[in-house]
């Protein structure tokens, strides 16, 4: 995408690469590309999650920033986009956190021991049983 953001959805096609999908080529500031970099990072490692996500955060400051807050872009193909009157509340609670976890080099979040989230990307603590 012109932007390095994701549409809301994607289609794939055989013998092609795949397209923003129709009536999908907008961006609501959504997390999920985010928690699953945070998440892939935190399981293996691997510093191109990291990347990956700087990429993602740049775009967002980019083409999503605007005074007083962000906002979704209308066109994630577009090289300037529109973008709305609307910051969504997921943005804040979620997208941000998970971008902020992902590079938080002290984060005491352990996803295979001692911690879940829930799907307000909230950690909680797990309890033992006993």
């Amino acid at each position: 995408m012109t932007t390095g953001i994701s549409p809301e959805f994607v289609q794939f096609y055989e013998g092609k690469d795949f397209e923003p999908g129709r009536n999908g080529h907008h961006y609501l500031l959504r997390p999920e590309t985010v928690e699953s970099f945070f998440i892939l990072y935190h399981l293996t490692g691997d510093p191109v999650y990291r990347e990956w996500g700087w990429e993602v955060f740049q775009a967002i400051e980019k083409y999503c920033r605007v005074n007083g807050g962000y906002g979704g872009i209308l066109d994630v193909r577009s090289e300037k986009p529109q973008v709305s009157n609307k910051m969504e509340s997921f943005f804040l609670a979620e997208t941000l956190k998970y971008i902020y976890l992902l590079f938080d080099p002290e984060t005491p979040i352990d996803l295979l021991n001692k911690h879940v989230f829930n799907t307000e990307a909230h950690p909680f603590k797990v309890f033992d049983g006993q």
